[in-house]
């Protein structure tokens, strides 16, 4: 494999003894390989125990780096030359067919695509169909990190200068420092069940808001109602209150109205409950006021309405995700959903080079403090996808039920003290490396050999 170096402080013809002698020792840490010194070519080889190294001038690279800063209505362009690290030139194009074809034009004018190395940071959605454009043209492109390019800017000025035109070249220079991943062809799946599972997210918060004000009209009309029911609003009880709604209709129920609920619960609901609902109903110390029963009625439709679409995306998550079937799903306590949100939030796998590089990606790893002689783990980082890492940590909670090695595990860590959350979490960690090594060896799950 070919690495780049880029030496800053000094022109080669002014090399000392002594940095001749540390480029020898940098060189020799990696056995026969090649690497490029700005204009000119080194070379390690070990013949009989003794170290030679071969120095000659080579033809400058014709690589270009692009950094992209995206926004809504425009994308600004930065274009750096590999050879003398200096920006060829700086554009602005509109997030349209016409800008993404004047883009691709420049590309084409500077050299093999094959030669050109494309990043942006990832931000919303409006670098979807630049994504899309790039994809198209046979163009790869490697999505950056936003909290990589603003340490990365923090590293080289105490400035606090944030312009579209700064932030484009930022991105170019940050891209010439590290290993080009790019994206994976075919990102359809993970974009459709990122945008799937996220809004599925938002529609489950705005649920559990409209449960609480349900909950908070009943305190007024009815308080002992949910408590009947364990402070659950279960489908019999939502059934309850679609059909009948105030205290006084519930306690004017009928045997109709029984074997109705008896049918709904399966069963469960039995004649001695419906009675202690109705003697409830008729002694309730709630208000009796139609103004919070029609308060109660519109949050009862928005509710049904935000279930009705919950239940829709679920149906269309679990047809993207059987459609690509990562070996995760055959972990216990991964389903369809927890899968999706994995899925979309790490994309391909084959991106990160070990497991924790995906546990910083899910925030999940600790935070370090080093001073002096002194060193000792932080708290966790947090930063990456929240809703990834709570998934992660959430499908912990079956695993450690269903599984004896990860119960071992759990168990394991509570005996040395830690608390259940903490414990958790290093659960959750243990699993993160279960997936990569699952992906990268394209095998499923097997408990036996994880032991």
């Amino acid at each position: 494999m070919d690495l780049y170096l880029y030496l800053y402080s000094f022109d080669w013809y002014e090399v000392t003894q002594t940095t001749a002698f540390r480029l020898l020792l940098l060189i020799s840490l990696l056995t026969h390989r090649r690497f490029y010194l700005r204009d000119y070519t080194a070379e390690f080889s070990v013949e009989d125990s003794s170290a030679k190294i071969f120095i000659r001038r080579y033809k400058p690279m014709s690589m270009y780096f692009i950094g992209i800063d995206i926004s809504k209505y425009k994308h600004d362009c930065c274009i750096i030359s590999a050879a003398d690290q200096k920006v060829v030139s700086k554009v602005t194009i509109k997030n349209n067919k016409a800008g993404f074809n004047e883009l691709l034009t420049i590309i084409h004018s500077l050299a093999n695509p094959a030669d050109i190395r494309i990043g942006f940071e990832s931000t919303a959605h409006y670098a979807l169909n630049l994504e899309l454009f790039l994809e198209n043209s046979l163009l790869t492109f490697m999505e950056v990190n936003p909290v990589l390019i603003s340490e990365y800017k923090k590293s080289k000025t105490l400035r606090r200068t944030k312009t579209d035109s700064v932030d484009c070249e930022s991105i170019a220079r940050w891209l010439m420092t590290v290993e080009y991943k790019p994206h994976s062809k075919g990102f359809y799946h993970a974009y459709s069940l990122k945008s799937l599972t996220r809004l599925r997210d938002k529609l489950i918060r705005q649920r559990s808001f409209y449960l609480v004000k349900i909950t908070n009209v009943l305190d007024h009309t009815f308080p002992e109602f949910k408590p009947f029911f364990n402070e659950r609003l279960s489908k019999t009880a939502l059934y309850l209150l679609e059909n009948y709604g105030s205290a006084g209709k519930m306690a004017r129920m009928n045997s109709a109205s029984y074997e109705k609920l008896r049918s709904l619960s399966r069963g469960k609901f039995s004649p001695q409950q419906f009675l202690r609902l109705k003697e409830l109903a008729a002694n309730t110390v709630g208000v009796n006021n139609s103004i919070f029963d029609v308060e109660l009625n519109s949050l009862l439709s928005l509710y049904k309405s935000l279930v009705k679409e919950i239940n829709t995306i679920e149906k269309e998550i679990n047809k993207l995700i059987e459609e690509v079937h990562p070996h995760y799903m055959s972990v216990p306590g991964i389903g369809p959903l927890s899968a999706a949100v994995i899925y979309s939030e790490y994309g391909d796998i084959s991106n990160f080079t070990n497991p924790g590089q995906m546990l910083a990606f899910a925030g999940i790893e600790p935070g370090i403090n080093e001073s002096g002689t002194e060193s000792h783990g932080g708290k966790m980082v947090k930063r990456g996808s929240s809703q990834l890492r709570y998934t992660l940590i959430n499908c912990c909670l079956p695993l450690i039920r269903f599984d004896m090695t990860f119960a071992t595990y759990y168990a394991k860590k509570r005996g040395e003290g830690k608390p259940h959350r903490v414990a958790i979490t290093h659960v959750a960690k243990k699993l993160i490396r279960v997936i990569y090594a699952l992906e990268r060896q394209d095998i499923d799950f097997n408990a036996q050999k994880l032991r």
